[in-house]
């Protein structure tokens, strides 16, 4: 192949002309100046020994686009607060750089700092606890203890008990040991991978948990003394994945518990990334170290013991905490997605009523506190989606919660009475920028607050009135380095604007349910100076999932697109989160038909309303976003100037045998049947609608240039299934 001919592409790179390559050169440079606007992960607040004051911390990362990675970060400042109204942060000279691999964790009083260090492969989990100036203890545990700590904020769960000598955690269970074969055959006992001459098996094969999981089979539950280092494990969970543990209240002379999150794993498990139709419970199981009384007396306590099923009538049990005073046990659930297999859904919230003197029992009362919202009023209160709660997400009265959800194409901060039920929203009702939560400052509130048009600001927020029942809060600018950036990307988002649009259902029939037929919503990005005689061209933006949200935050690779001239046009069409659960319901049977056309009936909304030129009209997705790009094109392929499309489901026939998510298919193309009629051998009459479902389908209708960006590790969307689609474009037009 040394003298074929190079491709197009390949040409059109290496022969630019001087004007181009300065343009490409500019370009990269304003990409990585958005690129490098850091991102505030977590943040946590301590009461400082000013009795005005606080002191914060956040953990930020940035990436490195040359490394492929993210550089992790700690920035600290002092709270002081001269009066309700006079807030000030003063933020610390330099931030702290977290080397990759690192967990941290604060006590509850604040006086202790847990970092834990996943290392390399086969290398020691190290656990060091520091002070207010040092290293205080430190210490290594083996591999053949257990593996890494996970840090995914899904099984993710490191607690430290109330006294703060205790620490449970979720780590991978070590894995067998394996023969080990030599030139003299099989070699007894245990030997080191190192070794030369020799060959190790890698064992039986066992599933993972899919995408972003590779790996990762079998998290369990871990205890470690942090004065001794010793490690226990916790007994008598090993047909369940564990994840999210936490303390139960602690009660002298009476033996602690763990309250967990289980998902059944000894069946297929599929993957969970994103994926909350999963079956989970909680549990309760005695902690693996004796009650303080025993301890302090040299006998053992420890007794084996069955984890507890917490939720015996729920099928979905997520994100448990409990109330300051311990005697109520909170948790999202989301059993609208297990029932009915959407891979998310509108969730509810539930309470346990908790005997801090007694033992966890099977037969406990749940009390639904947020019921799941079918068809919400206008304007009003659509049903809770949130992807996590605080680790305190209490104000001082003990029952009134806060925290982050999906509201329409936005997220805003709620608080909940746990008692009555009562919910408020208090970031502000008349804004379309989305607000997310970070963290407490005892009855004040950090928050995120941005817009696709604006960068990120921290916002502090006091709540107001005679009872914090009522959400009231008054919301306080605060200035930080944190978001300080480029006065060439300052001065080009300044220019832009954004505003939120209400879409009408067009393709209405008459088995639609109410909530299917309200308007859905499109985020629109434009210029400030509009001109009726010339238009900015426009790309179509669209979420994966289906059952996913694009909010009216700032997202960097959005703001780079609308700061080089382009408008955006960013559907969430029926089948997204925030709008109720019956709008969500109506997609899964009718994807590639349903939600095609509702992006089609936003792009001629925006028009009518003269904002676009119908020339002019590109359209960019991943995932399923990619199957809409793909289906756009094939459908409407006089309608797209160009196309982009990253790790797109182009054919469900090759996804259903070969992604991490198989029952996906089923749930999304036959809809509520999809769950009985689920079978790991699809039937030719399966295959048959599968494809009538698929982009592939109209491929030979294509005509719009389209990039193709696939990921060579995928496991949902492997990239045999852009490969597959990219082959027949080209055959189509050869």
């Amino acid at each position: 192949m040394e003298n074929a001919e190079a491709s197009p592409l390949k040409r059109s790179l290496r022969d630019l002309d001087e004007t181009s390559e300065e343009e490409y050169s500019s370009l990269s440079t304003l990409l990585q100046h958005f690129a490098s606007i850091p991102t505030v992960d977590k943040a946590w607040t301590f009461k400082s020994t000013s009795e005005k004051g606080s002191q914060c911390m956040l953990s930020i990362s940035q990436p490195n686009l040359l490394a492929n990675q993210n550089r992790r970060y700690i920035l600290s400042s002092h709270i002081s607060k001269e009066s309700a109204n006079d807030v000030i942060f003063e933020w610390a000279a330099f931030p702290i750089e977290m080397p990759s691999g690192s967990i941290m964790v604060p006590s509850p009083s604040g006086s202790k700092l847990l970092v834990v260090r996943n290392l390399e492969k086969d290398s020691p989990t190290t656990f060091e606890t520091w002070g207010p100036s040092r290293v205080e203890k430190e210490f290594h545990v083996s591999s053949s203890v257990h593996g890494s700590v996970y840090s995914d904020g899904w099984f993710e769960g490191i607690s430290w008990n109330d006294d703060e000598t205790f620490v449970a955690y979720v780590a991978e269970k070590p894995a067998p040991s394996t023969p080990m074969f030599t030139n003299s055959g099989y070699k007894k006992g245990t030997s080191s991978d190192m070794e030369c001459g020799s060959w190790k098996s890698q064992g039986d094969w066992e599933e993972d948990w899919g995408e972003t999981y590779p790996g990762k089979r079998e998290p369990a539950i871990f205890v470690i003394n942090i004065n001794s280092g010793e490690v226990h494990p916790v007994e008598g969970t090993n047909k369940l994945s564990v994840g999210q543990v936490v303390w139960t209240p602690a009660s002298r002379g009476l033996q602690q518990h763990l309250v967990f999150v289980g998902w059944p794993s000894d069946t297929r498990k599929l993957g969970i990334k994103y994926c909350y139709n999963r079956p989970c419970a909680l549990y309760a199981v005695r902690a693996p170290f004796p009650k303080s009384e025993d301890r302090e007396s040299g006998t053992n306590a420890i007794e084996e013991a069955s984890p507890v099923k917490l939720t015996q009538r729920i099928s979905s049990a997520l994100f448990p905490r409990f109330s300051p005073d311990g005697k109520a046990l909170m948790f999202l659930s989301a059993k609208s997605s297990v029932d009915t297999w959407a891979h998310s859904a509108t969730q509810s919230l539930h309470r346990i009523d908790w005997s801090i003197d007694g033992k966890p029992t099977a037969d406990a009362d749940i009390v639904d506190v947020v019921p799941v919202v079918l068809c919400p009023e206008d304007g009003c209160f659509p049903g809770l989606y949130s992807v996590r709660l605080l680790s305190k997400p209490w104000l001082s009265d003990g029952y009134t919660m806060i925290l982050s959800s999906v509201w329409g194409s936005t997220e805003v901060i709620l608080s909940v009475n746990m008692l009555s039920g009562k919910m408020s929203r208090i970031s502000p009702g008349n804004s379309s920028f989305s607000w997310s939560l970070l963290a407490l400052d005892g009855d004040r509130i950090i928050a995120v607050c941005s817009s696709p048009s604006d960068l990120p600001e921290i916002k502090y927020g006091s709540i107001v009135g005679n009872s914090s029942a009522e959400a009231l809060a008054s919301w306080q600018d605060i200035s930080s380095p944190i978001y300080r950036c480029s006065e060439k990307v300052t001065s080009l988002l300044s220019s832009r604007q954004s505003s939120i649009i209400k879409i009408p259902v067009r393709d209405i029939s008459e088995n639609l349910t109410a909530g299917a037929y309200k308007p859905y919503e499109s985020i629109f990005v434009s210029s400030k100076c509009k001109s009726h005689y010339l238009y900015d061209p426009l790309i179509v933006v669209l979420h994966g999932g289906p059952h996913f949200i694009s909010l009216s935050s700032f997202s960097k690779s959005l703001a780079f697109l609308s700061s080089i001239g382009y408008s955006l046009l960013i559907v969430n069409y029926r089948g997204s989160l925030g709008f109720g659960e019956e709008a969500l319901q109506s997609l899964p049977g009718k994807i590639g038909s349903q939600d095609v056309n509702d992006v089609l009936a936003a792009i001629d909304h925006v028009i009518g309303m003269g904002l676009a030129d119908p020339s002019k009209i590109t359209v960019l997705g991943g995932s399923h976003g990619g199957f809409l790009t793909t289906h756009l094109i094939g459908q409407a392929p006089d309608k797209f100037a160009a196309a982009a499309t990253r790790n797109p489901v182009c054919s469900l026939p090759l996804m259903v045998g070969t992604s991490d998510i198989p029952n996906w298919c089923y749930a999304e193309t036959f809809g509520h049947l999809g769950k009985s009629m689920y079978t790991e051998a699809p039937s030719s009459e399966h295959l048959a609608v599968f494809h009538s479902k698929s982009p592939i389908a109209h491929i030979s209708k294509v005509k719009t240039p389209i990039l193709f960006l696939l990921g060579a590790k995928d496991l949902r969307v492997p990239n045999m299934y852009g490969l597959a689609i990219c082959t027949c474009i080209e055959g189509e037009r050869n």
